[in-house]
């Protein structure tokens, strides 16, 4: 009885693998024995199962968060009254949720609401849709599937959220989409503008001295439809260099003299703008065409002015000095140029900026930073527009144009292909 008690304390501290001697024959203290050390061995079985089975579920779970943090789609799982359990690093990302997110996913993201209430509501395992997001100043597209979690009994456990950012490609459908319509108008239009401008040209020539006293009515009629059709000619040349971009001439350029030239042209232009340029003190060689690099910055920098335009249209505060800052600097073999403005400011759809037609000012046609997008990344570059963070003391945050393109390497600097 003594060795059955200290085994009994042993086992009450956590050691399953005492034993005790057992006793010959079957009395009660001999049963007693042999039915202690059979509990103790059945205890340390389970036990040793339920530790197995427990760094199984470990490592599954560690597994599935590691799968889960690594895709690119945000996966967001809800309990079954819509409450937050688990949120991925994409899905913290894309949604702008805090690291320790819990509550009700209607009060974490709202857009989502409306689509898991219809799936509540339908009864159905599967729903979706293409949501739009605002988050920080940027309008995304967001393809999200909610799908019903079960268990083997069929019971509803909660829901699985996942969602992709599709921004980027319904913005590419859009453009091929402007790309062939451009086409087509280029070629449906400019055929007969030639002819119109010609026979109006005819017309004012030919009748002009019959017509007496109506000649002046005569020639602004005329002359209305010769500036209409050269106003329509322009559109149309912006429609088919839009839809057709001509393959860039790469030869290697001093890209800060490009870009010092395009300021210098653009501060003649905006004497009251305060332009300031921030570049490399020597030369930053590029494979690029001079021609299209150059329109591009020239096309920022006065898309950098029109937006002070329009903020001094709309009422400036009246210390208010308009200011373009222009910056270069090289990363290895990249080269990132940031042209930045105190001006309106970026709408909440800025992604859609970059599409055809879509413009903020009234006389804009809408196709100036589509063309540069193109050209940007013809260059093997990106183009994208962000808050021009130097300027979050004023009541507006102004635009900045961020480029970024790929650098010559130094060993090709001397291979006798450079214009300066």
């Amino acid at each position: 009885m003594g060795r059955l008690a200290g085994a009994a304390q042993q086992v009450g501290t956590g050691d399953l693998g005492v034993q005790v001697i057992e006793e010959e024959g079957d009395d009660e203290i001999a049963m007693l024995g042999r039915y202690f050390n059979q509990m103790t061995r059945q205890l340390k079985g389970q036990r040793d199962t339920l530790l197995e089975n427990n760094r199984q579920i470990e490592r599954r779970r560690r597994l599935f968060d590691s799968v889960l943090s690594s895709v690119a789609s945000g996966v967001v799982g809800l309990d079954a009254k819509g409450k937050v359990m688990f949120v991925n690093r994409s899905a913290e990302r894309l949604l702008a949720l805090p690291d320790e997110q819990s509550g009700d996913i209607s009060v974490a993201v709202p857009e989502f609401g409306p689509l898991l209430q219809r799936l509540q509501s339908k009864n159905t395992e599967v729903v979706q849709e293409e949501v739009k997001l605002s988050r920080e100043g940027a309008l995304e597209n967001l393809l999200v599937r909610i799908s019903t979690r079960r268990n083997d009994a069929g019971n509803l456990e909660g829901y699985v959220i996942a969602f992709d950012d599709v921004t980027d490609l319904v913005s590419a459908q859009r453009m091929a989409a402007w790309g062939d319509v451009a086409r087509r108008i280029a070629h449906e239009i400019k055929n007969p503008l030639t002819p119109i401008q010609l026979s109006a040209e005819r017309l004012k020539r030919k009748f002009s001295p019959l017509v007496g006293d109506q000649s002046d009515t005569l020639e602004q009629y005329t002359d209305v439809i010769i500036r209409q059709t050269g106003d329509l000619r322009r559109i149309v040349d912006e429609f088919s260099k839009f839809a057709r971009m001509p393959e860039p001439e790469l030869r290697t350029h001093d890209l800060v003299q490009i870009l010092r030239d395009a300021a210098l042209l653009q501060e003649t232009a905006m004497p009251a703008v305060k332009l300031e340029t921030l570049l490399p003190d020597g030369p930053v060689m590029a494979d690029l065409d001079a021609t299209m690099i150059s329109q591009a910055l020239v096309n920022l920098i006065k898309n950098a002015g029109e937006a002070i335009e329009s903020l001094e249209e709309k009422g400036a505060p009246d210390s208010f000095v308009p200011e373009i800052h222009i910056k270069m600097e090289q990363q290895d073999e990249l080269i990132k140029i940031d042209i930045s403005d105190n001006g309106i400011g970026l709408p909440e759809d800025r992604a859609r900026l970059f599409e055809p037609y879509v413009t903020t000012r009234d006389s804009g046609t809408g196709l100036g930073l589509p063309i540069v997008k193109k050209i940007i990344e013809e260059h093997g570059g990106t183009l994208v527009l962000l808050d021009a963070e130097q300027f979050k003391g004023n009541a507006h945050f102004g635009a900045r144009a961020e480029i970024r393109l790929p650098s010559t390497l130094a060993a090709d600097l001397h291979s006798g292909n450079v214009n300066e």
